[in-house]
């Protein structure tokens, strides 16, 4: 069992870091696709200003044409050109919030509202420095000579596309782990639904073969007295085979919704652990102390019975035999609970949800089903829960069990 937990634990462990890695690798290959796009922008903006800068300097022999056709390429980088003073002359590539601009590139001629909206544009991109220190170190800054000496400053953004993949990696990784989860818990439900579909069909097929040898039993009783048996010794072998059929009748109810009925919790307590006194070790003090406000419960008495015979047994086997067992049942606001504290070797802290997982044992023999159908009970049948309240190794533990009073 701990190996199987040992290599479980591992594969979580390497699909968790190959998955980490994997998501690594692609986060930076799509960075540097980014930053390559990002420097393949800045050399089109630094043909675009030379461009500019030779058409605002050329003569009658330029290539006005070539020049011009260069400028309009670009129709995707937001550009922003302004003097020294940061006074904005023209821009291009930008959705304004007013649309009867759209088709304008003076800034002179813009309504306000989009003034605005551009100057703050340009303070984003530029910051609150003056130009010849933006220029230090701003790679969105190109400055252009003109004719006369005259400079200007031209700031641009990074195109929708560069946006949008710069933050597409970012979405696809977050779609990706939401699939892996969704994958991940579907993976979990149907692995936990065949589960219990392997557990009620071994519940009812053992609850059906210990119908044949039951009514068996009961007919012997029957016999052993007609021939003459002491009624101690047959009514004790009664008893037992009486639960038995209890057990059976228990087991019929896994996969199937028990039928619930108003009940009070302490006589079922007392009842159950009145049959565990004489079937324990003597040198097993138990005490009950039961509660004088006794709401009513809307219970399986079976099932509750076998809960509390399972944590009994559970404590009995954790002190070895001996030791003090007390049952303390009570009431708290719109719930009744039930402790089962024992004088037991204890559970360690990391251990205590993995107490209820199938398989989980500390016993050299048994299958390590109890608790797992306990917490079964309480939670799907009865709608409560079942938890380690407290334990410390060495010292003992404290089952708590909470239900919904009526």
């Amino acid at each position: 069992m701990k190996i199987k937990k040992v290599d479980r634990r591992t594969g979580k462990m390497l699909l968790i870091l190959g998955s980490a890695v994997a998501a690594f690798l692609f986060l930076m290959v799509s960075n540097n696709l980014v930053k390559e796009l990002a420097n393949q922008e800045r050399d089109r903006m630094s043909i675009w200003a030379q461009a500019t800068e030779r058409l605002a300097k050329a003569n009658v022999d330029s290539d006005f044409e070539f020049l011009l056709g260069i400028i309009a390429q670009n129709n995707s980088i937001p550009v922003l050109i302004c003097d020294k003073d940061g006074n904005i002359s023209e821009f291009r590539n930008f959705t304004l919030p007013d649309k009867k601009d759209a088709d304008k590139s003076l800034f002179s001629e813009l309504s306000e509202r989009n003034r605005n909206y551009l100057e703050k544009r340009l303070k984003k991109v530029a910051g609150t420095e003056t130009l010849p220190e933006v220029a230090k170190h701003n790679r969105h800054f190109i400055e252009i000579e003109l004719f006369g000496g005259e400079n200007q400053y031209i700031f641009y953004e990074d195109s929708r596309l560069l946006r949008s993949l710069s933050i597409y990696p970012y979405i696809q990784m977050v779609v990706m782990v939401a699939l892996a989860l969704i994958i991940y818990m579907a993976m979990v439900y149907t692995k936990r639904a065949e589960q219990n579909r392997v557990w009620v069909g071994l519940s009812k097929e053992t609850a059906h073969q210990l119908g044949t040898p039951i009514s068996s039993l009961m007919a012997w009783t029957e016999y052993l007295r007609a021939m003459g048996v002491e009624e101690e010794i047959a009514g004790e072998i009664d008893k037992d085979v009486k639960r038995l059929s209890v057990i059976a009748d228990r087991f019929s109810k896994i996969g199937s919704q028990p039928e619930m009925q108003l009940d009070y919790l302490n006589e079922v307590v007392a009842k159950s652990l009145d049959y565990m006194k004489s079937r324990v070790s003597g040198r097993v003090e138990i005490t009950m102390h039961l509660s004088d406000d006794d709401h009513g419960v809307l219970l399986s008495r079976p099932l509750i019975e076998w809960v509390m015979e399972n944590l009994t047994k559970n404590a009995v086997d954790a002190m070895q035999g001996e030791g003090k067992l007390d049952i303390t049942t009570g009431a708290e606001k719109n719930i009744v609970w039930i402790e089962v504290k024992d004088t037991g070797k204890g559970i360690a802290r990391k251990n205590f949800k993995t107490v209820f997982n199938p398989g989980y044992t500390t016993k050299k023999r048994g299958w390590g089903l109890g608790l797992t159908l306990v917490k079964r009970i309480i939670e799907e049948y009865h709608g409560g829960k079942i938890f380690v309240k407290e334990s410390e190794i060495g010292s003992g533990t404290t089952f708590r069990i909470e239900m919904p009073a009526v």
